[in-house]
This record gives C-alpha cells, sequence and structure tokens, in this order.
C-alpha cells in the first residue's frame, strides 16, 4: 500500500522514497507518494524524481490498483530501479494552484446549492456542473458571495466517518457523477468551517489549502448551457 502523503502533508513540497515497482507501461511506482494521482476532477501532480545522480521528468500521476500512485515520465528514459531510493520534487506552484482551485469549488456549491453533475480543477481555475434548469439571475451577486465567503478565511479540515454513516448520510455527496471510493471502510470528508461556522462538509479526496483566505480572489466565468437541465459554470483564479 503506498503511503499519500499527498494527502497526510499537502504543503510538502520534497520527500523520499523507494521504488517499489515499474509498470509495462512506463510508470513507476513509490512506497510513499508525495503526487497526486487523478481523481475527482483534479488533475496529477508533476515534478521531477532524482536517484544516484540522475533525474527525469514527471508528467503526471494516476493511480493504480491498491491505492498506488504512478509516476508517468515526461519521456521514455532510463528509470529508477525497483528498490532504489528516490527524491520527489513537486511542482508546487501548479500543485498548490490545483489546492486553491479545488477549495474554491467546494465554496462556489456553496453560494449554488443544487446538485452538482460534474467539475473539473485546473491550475486556471476550473469549473462545475449543476443541474441548473436556468441561469442564475445575477452572476456578479454570486461572485460577490462566493468571494465574501474566501475572504472569511475559515479553516480547512478533514474528518473521516465509516462507510455506514455516509450511507445513511446520503445529503453529504454533492456530485452526481462522482462517488466517494469505498472498500477502505471510511470515507475522508473535507469540512471549511467549524462548529456553527461550518461553510461545507463533503466527501473529497483532492488537496486543499488550509485556510480559505489562501485562495485569492476568484471570479465566475462564463455560464454554458450544456443540456436541458445542466449549465456549466466556470471559475477562475486571480
Amino acid at each position: 500500500m503506498t503511503r499519500p502523503l499527498y494527502r497526510e502533508t499537502p504543503y510538502l513540497r520534497q520527500a523520499p522514497a523507494r521504488v517499489t515497482g515499474l509498470t509495462d507501461e512506463g510508470g513507476i511506482v513509490l512506497d510513499a507518494a508525495l503526487f497526486y494521482p487523478t481523481g475527482g476532477g483534479q488533475p496529477g501532480d508533476s515534478g521531477r524524481l532524482s536517484w544516484d545522480g540522475r533525474d527525469i521528468g514527471i508528467a503526471t500521476t494516476v493511480p493504480g490498483e491498491g491505492g498506488a500512485a504512478i509516476l508517468l515520465p515526461e519521456a521514455p528514459e532510463p528509470l529508477p530501479p525497483v528498490g532504489a531510493a528516490v527524491t520527489q520534487t513537486l511542482d508546487w506552484e501548479r500543485r498548490h494552484r490545483h489546492m486553491r482551485a479545488h477549495t474554491a469549488l467546494h465554496l462556489l456549491s456553496v453560494v449554488i446549492p443544487l446538485p452538482v453533475t460534474g467539475g473539473a480543477v485546473s491550475a486556471s481555475g476550473g469549473r462545475l456542473d449543476f443541474d441548473m434548469p436556468d441561469p442564475p439571475e445575477d452572476k456578479a451577486v454570486l461572485e460577490e458571495r462566493l468571494n465574501a465567503l474566501i475572504e472569511v478565511d475559515l479553516p480547512v479540515t478533514e474528518d473521516w466517518i465509516t462507510e455506514a454513516a455516509l450511507d445513511a448520510d446520503p445529503g453529504l455527496v454533492k456530485t452526481l457523477s462522482v462517488r466517494p471510493p469505498r472498500g477502505a471502510g471510511r470515507i475522508r470528508l473535507v469540512r471549511i468551517g467549524t462548529g456553527d461556522t461550518t461553510a461545507d462538509l463533503q466527501p473529497c479526496g483532492g488537496t486543499h489549502v488550509a485556510r480559505t483566505g489562501e485562495i485569492g480572489a476568484v471570479r465566475i466565468g462564463k455560464i454554458e448551457k450544456k443540456g436541458r437541465r445542466n449549465r456549466r459554470v466556470h471559475l477562475l483564479l486571480d
């Protein structure tokens, strides 16, 4: 089982690890993953991997079996052998923008309290698709409310509940198209705010900033019609 450093310490920028496997497609599996693997609409992390005076660029990271994170090199180059001690160096600027955008999208689902039918995170922002037959009346008001939530500087923390507890409270799941991963017996919840000031609480496996103020100002971009009942709302980081 790969240790998910990206979840335990999302602000960690460099970490040692040991190679536990190589895939037929040229991917690298480590015993401790600093790089987030693609999932939940968030792209896989990129960066560099170094060992014995050599290094290679990592283009992205994808999920593997048993919770593994598979690092995919930028180009076909010699790979570190199984058992090699390596150093992972994250493309921190890209990861941090993903953290800011992902947290901001959680807040977007608060100011637009409708079922979410899809979403994606990017370094420039992201988007959420809503079950929204009619467009919002005033986009500027939504943007103002969203930035107000950000400026309150709420803490972002995690909780864990059992799968049975989630089944008993299905309203926690906002995203209709992506269901929380099951099989481990418990589900990770991301909480924005505390106690009576909790603004959002939902299952999520992605990386997030520690406080909403770190997101910075955001803008709501175009709102597109995507089918009879769906609207795609774009969010832009400043």
